[in-house]
């Protein structure tokens, strides 16, 4: 399962989308904006009148937590008096307008390590919600292992990992557990505290239910307000197992897989990339590591992508000759094969290297991935990028098997030799990473 972050705006809309499906003895407002600026929010005030009318909460929506810890939340007992939509549109320009300075981990209220400074671009507006802190509550799901597992506490918060052995309840479900079961399960092991715990457990086995069919990874609402059948979300987390993307169009509606809050952004290349994996049944991964690095790979396999990037590691001079990283699997078609290739050529050809570059092709021996269709596109992606490759010093190394690989091997030797192309073509009879060994070490 590959998972990625989403934004807390974005995991509520999904939820939101569908909630009448999963939660139908609740009622959820689903009042949430999400802008980049203050000009933006008071644009949006125009058609959404509860921006005017009701006091607010705003904080920053970048994939980062404790939030409140750094002073990153606006809402009503942080300052005399309602936030309105005139302080909120203040405060956002205010943290807008210079780098903040973000830290993930505390003792207490303490900070600990060192913080990460970025600029803030996007925040989450909604409206306060008067509560007790009785209603608070917390709930989570995500895999462990072979099983999903369902966290639940009377508690929520922020300091909900303080004491979390006696304050959560651990629920395992196996893939084998049928609705019956998982509802039995819920339903016997709501925690102590729960004010309306048959109220609770419909929500928590419509909770679960949901992070299974819309494929979360990771789903977390800490803490959620239950008031009768009133269902407020105030903080969300939640990653999306990103393989069922292609799937899930209409379900997840138009997502977003936004740079971590301090992380540098991802380049156009990977960006295109991600969206191709979105619209495939297959897995297409890319994560530059260095755009002038001399050695670039090209893997059929997640586990294979780890294996040559430890024993390129293990050989090279240095790690930073290290290009890429990432995996081709799952049956792709020629076409986006091809894609791949066309984006893995184009960028190891945009540095020169006295040395000339290494694009190591690998794989272990696939169970159902059609070498021959796959090797096809990479051969259409050589036919066009052979000049440039010919003009940095490419030498290819290859090492595949599987299904049609000798027809693949063959077809991959005999096009690069005629373009006249360097190329070391080897079978499943060669150790997997070999190839790594005989392009670095010789």
């Amino acid at each position: 399962m590959a998972q990625k972050s989403i934004r807390e705006f974005d995991a509520k809309t999904i939820l939101a989308r569908h909630w009448k499906k999963y939660f139908p003895d609740f009622e959820y407002a689903y009042e949430t904006v999400l802008v980049t600026s203050g000009e933006e929010l008071k644009k949006l005030a125009e058609e959404k009148s509860w921006l005017k009318e009701k006091p607010l909460v705003v904080k920053p929506d970048m994939l980062f937590g404790k939030r409140g810890k750094n002073g990153l939340v606006l809402y009503k007992d942080q300052k005399p008096g309602d936030v309105t939509l005139e302080k909120a549109v203040s405060w956002i320009e205010e943290k807008r307008a210079e780098k903040q300075k973000v830290y993930f981990s505390f003792d207490g209220d303490t900070p600990k390590g060192e913080p990460k400074e970025d600029y803030l671009t996007h925040f989450i507006v909604e409206p306060f919600t008067p509560h007790t802190q009785e209603e608070e509550y917390y709930i989570s799901a995500t895999v462990v292992g072979e099983d999903d597992v369902l966290y639940m506490s009377a508690e929520g918060g922020m300091e909900i990992e303080e004491g979390w052995e006696e304050k959560v309840i651990e629920v395992k479900f196996p893939i084998t557990d049928t609705e019956e079961d998982i509802e039995a399960k819920i339903m016997a092991s709501i925690p102590d505290g729960i004010r309306e715990p048959e109220r609770f457990a419909k929500f928590a086995i419509g909770f679960f239910k949901a992070y299974r069919e819309l494929h979360f990874a990771y789903l977390e609402i800490n803490p959620f307000v239950m008031q009768g059948d009133r269902i407020e979300l105030l903080d969300m987390v939640a990653k999306l197992d990103d393989t069922a993307g292609f799937l899930m169009v209409d379900e997840w509606g138009d997502v977003a897989y936004p740079t971590p809050f301090g992380m540098e952004e991802k380049s156009p290349e990977v960006k295109a990339i991600e969206e191709a994996d979105a619209k495939s049944g297959a897995s297409l991964k890319l994560t530059i590591l260095n755009p002038k690095g001399r050695i670039w790979t090209m893997v059929a396999g997640g586990g294979a992508s780890v294996v040559y990037a430890d024993t390129i590691a293990d050989l090279a001079d240095d790690i930073s000759e290290l290009a890429n990283y990432g995996e081709y699997s799952g049956g792709p078609t020629t076409g986006e094969t091809k894609f791949y290739a066309d984006t893995v050529i184009d960028l190891m050809t945009r540095h020169e290297d006295p040395r000339g570059k290494i694009l190591i092709i690998g794989g272990a021996i696939a169970n159902f991935t059609d070498v021959a269709k796959t090797f096809k596109g990479i051969i259409q992606s050589f036919e066009e990028n052979a000049e440039k490759m010919k003009a940095h010093n490419v030498k290819i190394y290859v090492r595949r098997g599987g299904p049609n690989y000798e027809a693949g091997l063959k077809m991959i030797e005999e096009s690069a030799k005629k373009l006249g192309l360097y190329i070391e073509v080897y079978g499943p009879e060669t150790h997997i990473t070999d190839i790594v060994r005989m392009a670095l070490v010789g």
